[in-house]
């Protein structure tokens, strides 16, 4: 019993230690700032339930799915490295994509453009990024079935909590204004443009060991 509840703890914490919550929280912000409360907690939902379904799927089938399609995990770490460097990039030069210019004519359309990104790139690869599918396929393949489902609540728990700081991260933007927003929106940009490059950079490790 005090095995199973050490593994426990170790997945979680393992989660909570790449995920960040805390410090995913100024980068969701600086996508949805300009956005009204019901869009915010719509994209904080619809961002949250992606990555579980996406970490779920791979603690179930990931070996599978990743040799079906002729992936591998430096493959995917430097395509969403390259991703997140360029959605880092333009977060740096302070460009706002249409999803957040939305207007009176097709509110709907904007809307719906502006919940898009929930899945890229807040469920992957910020949420379900490279390194938590890899963990979690790690966790899953160590205990059988225990560890799979020992893994996918302990995934559930940290979607919770992401969920419940990004929804209330919003108050934060009213208590420090639209400037402050804008300098943390430049500074996660230049966050995540490095974590893309490392990324990258470890996909570039990874492919070369293969090829060793």
């Amino acid at each position: 019993m005090n095995d199973l509840l050490l593994h426990t703890m170790t997945v979680f914490m393992g989660f909570f230690a790449i995920m960040n919550p805390i410090a995913n929280v100024p980068i969701f912000l600086g996508l949805t700032g300009e956005d009204d409360q019901q869009t915010t907690r719509a994209v904080a939902m619809r961002s949250v339930l992606l990555a579980f379904l996406i970490i779920a799927l791979f603690s179930v089938a990931g070996k599978i799915l990743f040799q079906m399609f002729g992936i591998t995990l430096p493959a995917f770490r430097i395509t969403g490295g390259l991703l997140v460097f360029s959605i880092g990039y333009n977060m740096l030069q302070g460009s706002h994509s249409s999803v957040h210019q939305l207007n009176d004519t097709d509110t709907a359309k904007c809307r719906e453009a502006a919940l898009g990104v929930a899945v890229s790139p807040l469920a992957m690869p910020i949420l379900a990024g490279p390194g938590t599918i890899a963990t979690a396929m790690n966790f899953s393949a160590k205990g059988g079935f225990t560890g799979v489902v020992i893994t996918i609540a302990a995934f559930a728990v940290m979607c919770f909590i992401t969920y419940i700081c990004f929804v209330f991260g919003k108050k934060l933007v009213k208590f420090i204004g639209v400037g402050a927003l804008g300098v943390i929106t430049r500074m996660m940009g230049l966050i995540l443009a490095v974590i893309g490059v490392q990324m990258v950079i470890e996909g570039i490790q990874g492919a070369i060991k293969l090829a060793g």
